[in-house]
Formats: C-alpha cells, structure tokens, sequence
C-alpha cells in the first residue's frame, strides 16, 4: 500500500464497481431501519439487474432508512474486482456466489480498521506511533488481498484486537493535546442523555450509547468517537472540529445541521435540515 497518510479515497463505497454486495450478502429484520425481511444471501427487492438500488433516491421515504447510514468502506468493489477478479454472482455458480458473501463481512471489518489505521496517520501528536500505525496498516492491507479461501479462515477478531491496542495508544497521545479535563465516557450508557451544550473537549467517548442523546451546541472538539452509537443522536450547531474515528456511517445515524463543524474526513449527511 502506498504511503498517503491521509488518503481514504479507497475507503469508501463505490457501487459503480461493486456487485451489489450489501443489497444481498447481509440480513436485515423489518424495523423502523427496514421495511422488510430480508435473509443474508438473498438479493434485495429492490436490486436492479445492474446492481443499482431501485428507490435509492427515496430509500428513507420507503422505510430503508438503515441502508442510508451504511457503509462499507470500500470492501464492496475490493471484494467485486479484486478477490474475485470481476466474476460476478449473478452469472457465476451458486457456490461461488456463496464464497463471495461470506467474504465480503470480513473485509468489510478490515477496510473499517484500515480507516481508523489511516487516520490516525494524519493525527500529529500521534507521531509517536506513525511507524508502526504504517507497518500495522500495510499489513491490514495485505490481509485484503488474501485469496477468498484465506480470507474465509481468517480470525478477524484476533486482529481486530492488535490494531485496537495501537489506537488507544494513538487516542491517547491525541487527546493528551486538549486543554482542560477530559472525562471519561468509554462504553457509558448515555441514551437520551441531555448534553445541549455539554464541554466534551478531548473525552473518551469509545463504544459510548449516545442513542437519541441531545448534544445540541456541545463541544466536541479533539473526542475519540471509534464506535460511539450515534443513532438519532441531535448534533445541531455542535463541534466536533478535530474529533476522531468517526465515521460517515455513524454521522449518518445522527441528525445536525448545516452549523454542525465536522472533522474533514467525513461529509454532511445530505438529509441534515439546513436549519432548525
């Protein structure tokens, strides 16, 4: 992999190249997310012949909301046009359809954690770490490039843990930078929480349930968000300038406004309100 620290180009969807992956490997359960059933393996409804989404102009008007805040981090097309050469699952054998499914979680999981590796590259205080942020990237990388079969067999969650110990290591140099107290929210239960306007400068908000929490004006600047649940969480008017790992998916979930700050790694959900 080449040595563009801040460059996540590849690690966004692009359907264009891409069989349609996420409209048939994964399930979905008929939620206020899902309009319907759907078992893993089985090609949405509204799957086009050519791989497009049907209703993808109106999927949250259609009760598909859940497919507006996903992502997949650019495993779509790596899994279409790399691992499995261009074949695809509509023209291919039903065993070969079935490898392509079972794959494509899995370097789903990994491009998600080359995300995080290639931020943290772009992070200063975190040059302590840059070196081996680099080694253990590439060989995040590498591991994408596997054959279907060695993909398959691979223990994700085992690597998943190397890389998690690195960027804590990273969060911590990061938000040792914040001026002032930083607290300590890691995994906290904070569902419908009231924090309009709450100083959350530098805080370790890993993993922390922020579902439908209102954040209205809060500072946010300099916050570790890796897995934070943001669903329906109200982020109108709230800075979140310099906050890391988070992810489109995750401000997808959330609701803001057109005087949300955001980090640049991520872009302003199109169904934001302009105003409020």
């Amino acid at each position: 992999m080449q040595d563009h620290p801040g460059d996540l180009t590849d690690l966004h969807g692009d359907c264009a190249n891409c069989f349609g992956l996420c409209c048939v490997a994964l399930p979905f359960t008929a939620s206020a997310d899902f309009a319907l059933d759907k078992a893993a393996g089985t090609p949405c409804r509204n799957l086009q012949d050519d791989h497009r989404c049907g209703i993808h102009a109106r999927l949250r008007q259609s009760g598909f909301s859940g497919c507006t805040v996903y992502d997949c981090f650019g495993a779509g097309q790596k899994v279409s046009q790399v691992t499995f050469a261009g074949k695809d699952w509509r023209a291919a054998s039903r065993e070969h359809a079935r490898r392509m499914f079972d794959v494509f979680p899995v370097v789903r999981q990994l491009h998600e954690l080359l995300w995080y590796l290639t931020e943290a590259l772009t992070l200063p205080a975190a040059r302590p770490v840059h070196a081996e942020l680099r080694e253990l990237r590439d060989e995040t990388d590498a591991l994408t490039r596997r054959t279907a079969e060695e993909l398959a067999s691979l223990d994700v969650a085992a690597h998943r843990q190397k890389v998690n110990v690195l960027l804590l290591r990273t969060s911590e140099l990061a938000r040792a930078g914040v001026r002032g107290r930083k607290k300590e929210r890691r995994g906290a239960d904070l569902m419908g929480a009231r924090l309009r306007g709450a100083d959350l400068r530098g805080a370790n908000l890993r993993g922390a349930y922020l579902i439908a929490a209102d954040l209205t004006g809060a500072d946010l600047r300099g916050a570790d968000l890796i897995g934070a649940d943001l669903r329906d969480t109200d982020l109108t008017d709230a800075d979140l300038t310099g906050a890391f790992f988070l992810t489109q998916p995750q401000l997808n979930a959330a609701r803001g406004s057109a005087c949300t700050r955001l980090p640049s790694s991520v872009d302003r959900p199109a169904h934001w309100t302009a105003e409020r």
